[in-house]
């Protein structure tokens, strides 16, 4: 039986009563609107620990002013339904009060915020969207300190996410083991995103040649072609033309410096808009 809980004081009890009886914990967080990349999370997490806690949360601090805060699935119910066939034992669904308090819902001023390094910030989706790594640190290090979790799972597509939220763990001694995941795919290619279903017919079959130009980049890679800048010029014959280009970018996974040239775990990561939705995807090589 999945319980949904709605309050902090509630979900610590549970966690006090799991850790005295020695179970294991993992948390996946998410925004809800839960599609079968969530569940691959929730999958590994069951695999790895005894007790698995999904959150549900569209985490205000981490949206910009003119982004898609108010307009964001939200189906509480379907998340709920989904946890409970997975076997999740909470699903932790707070009221942006019930996290920040009452003054704080949308407001920065009064809020303690994690600001993970800029370096690591200042490039890809935190480009053009200044403060939400900061949000997004902010509210999962609150999940960590609230589900005190033996291990998070976390999907790859997000994989600027991924590395600021291993980071944070390193840098702040979070004793926790953050588990990667990787990317699951709708099956014409598109990575599975609760954004996906703002797109029309037209747009999808735009956004469907994102994971095509990745899918060449890996091919010619594979083909002993190393040279970022013909990747590059690649990728950008490959995506339709109707898309909106934010970047396409190759950084080393393991300092997120921009690679001059692609090796093993070079990150290849593409953000574009189809028509006005902003989709990620990646390639790890």
């Amino acid at each position: 039986m999945t319980a949904l809980l709605n309050n902090i004081v509630e979900v610590r009890e549970n966690i006090q009563k799991w850790k005295s009886d020695k179970k294991t914990i993992a948390i996946v967080p998410t925004m809800g609107a839960l599609h079968l990349g969530h569940i691959s999370l929730i999958k590994k997490a069951k695999e790895i620990a005894d007790k698995v806690v999904v959150s549900v949360f569209v985490n205000p601090i981490q949206f910009g002013p003119n982004e898609d805060y108010d307009k964001y699935p939200r189906t509480i119910e379907h998340d709920k339904s989904v946890c409970e066939e997975n076997g999740v034992d909470i699903v932790f669904a707070p009221a942006p009060k019930e996290m920040y308090g009452e003054n704080t819902v949308l407001s920065n001023t009064d809020l303690t915020f994690v600001c993970p390094p800029y370096n690591i910030v200042d490039c890809l989706c935190g480009k053009t969207r200044p403060s939400h790594f900061d949000g997004v640190a902010t509210v999962v290090l609150k999940l960590f300190n609230i589900i005190q979790p033996d291990y998070a799972c976390f999907g790859q597509k997000d994989a600027q996410q991924l590395f600021v939220i291993k980071k944070m763990v390193k840098d702040l001694n979070l004793n926790i083991q953050i588990i990667p995941c990787p990317i699951v795919r709708e099956q014409d290619g598109l990575a599975l995103s609760s954004r996906n279903t703002y797109l029309s017919s037209e747009e999808r079959k735009n956004a469907l040649t994102i994971s095509m130009a990745l899918k060449e980049i890996k091919k010619l890679y594979s083909n002993g072609i190393n040279d970022t800048k013909i990747l590059f010029d690649t990728a950008v014959s490959v995506l339709d033309k109707n898309l909106e280009i934010d970047y396409i970018e190759f950084r080393d996974f393991s300092t997120f410096k921009k690679a001059e040239k692609a090796e093993k775990n070079t990150l290849v990561a593409i953000a574009a808009k189809s028509g006005n939705t902003r989709l990620i995807d990646n390639e790890i090589l």
